[in-house]
């Protein structure tokens, strides 16, 4: 007898029905440039995300809250001035980020989960993710009480949830260590486990203006040619204490994605990074693609590969659209 598995095809009703992978709003997480500055500066590479002051970013996350996405990630873009070698601004008080997480939760409270990166290179002069000798050598250990710091602060203004994305090995050890000295157990680690050296970040690198200065970030990002080594390093990260695990990029990582969910069982946060982003838009203004299809069935490959929730600048767009309610 012949198996006719297009039954299962035939209208869309049946096809919903046997769906095995759903997107919904809950499953994104949308990521703020905050800016020192009041107004939007609008970013070129990356279409319909800008840099917004405080205030212009609590009324864009009010927009967000009524369209469904109530997680956020915040990227500080401190002025040229604010910046240092030793990137020290990142641990101020009264931080562009401290300030931002400070509003958002006053305005929104626990209706919305506020995310901080925690990381060095949009704060230091030099761009690197970490501090730097006479040589230009990246300071693994030195870096890491500047990085616990940063989240001690994002902690004590509120924030939900620290994301390390330096890639320093020991940072979830020392972040861990430091906020629950202070009492802020419930502060939850979102550890970028696994992320590639490479050229997915240029849009990212423009919005933030944290490109390196000098050399690349080989010796402390990872040699995208290497499963086993990511796979090590996530598992290590959860040992450390980490609640949650980051891969970046999302798309090339599929792979990973998969083999992390099928290793461990915390949750899986996926980066569909900016160049992932851009280059759909860029083809879409070109007539090449049909950009929201396939903006859509790039969100869906992650989640279908087991991400439990996506970082993406298309998120916003997604349910305005109507791609995913």
């Amino acid at each position: 007898m012949l198996n006719r598995s297009r039954r299962l095809r035939t209208s869309s009703a049946i096809r919903n029905l046997v769906a095995e992978t759903d997107l919904r709003p809950r499953h994104i997480i949308q990521p703020y440039f905050v800016q020192p500055h009041p107004g939007t500066s609008e970013i070129a590479s990356l279409p319909g995300i800008g840099r917004t002051g405080v205030e212009d970013t609590v009324r864009q996350v009010e927009q967000d809250l009524k369209l469904g996405l109530a997680s956020v990630l915040l990227f500080g873009v401190p002025d040229a001035e604010a910046k240092s070698p030793d990137g020290a601004s990142c641990c101020d008080h009264d931080g562009v980020i401290p300030q931002a997480v400070k509003a958002l939760k006053k305005a929104f409270g626990s209706d919305l989960i506020v995310m901080t990166d925690v990381c060095l290179c949009g704060y230091t002069s030099h761009g690197h993710c970490g501090l730097v000798d006479d040589e230009g050598v990246v300071q693994n250990d030195k870096t890491l009480p500047f990085l616990a710091e940063m989240a001690l602060r994002h902690a004590e203004a509120g924030a939900d949830v620290a994301a390390p994305s330096d890639m320093m090995d020991g940072r979830v050890t020392a972040i861990r260590a430091l906020l629950d000295q202070n009492g802020f157990t419930q502060t939850s680690i979102l550890s970028y486990a696994i992320k590639h050296a490479g050229a997915y970040y240029g849009p990212f690198r423009e919005a933030a203006d944290s490109s390196p200065k000098f050399g690349d970030r080989k010796t402390y990002q990872m040699d995208p040619r290497n499963a086993r080594e990511g796979l090590r390093d996530a598992l290590l990260d959860i040992k450390e204490g980490a609640d949650m695990l980051m891969v970046k990029p999302a798309l090339p990582n599929l792979d990973l994605i998969w083999r992390l969910r099928e290793a461990q069982l915390a949750p899986i946060c996926a980066y569909h990074v900016s160049s992932e982003f851009s280059s759909v838009k860029a083809a879409d203004r070109l007539g090449w693609v049909n950009g929201d299809q396939l903006m859509l069935e790039h969100l869906i490959a992650i989640r279908r590969a087991g991400a439990d929730m996506i970082v993406t600048y298309a998120g916003r767009e997604a349910v305005e659209k109507g791609w995913i309610s």
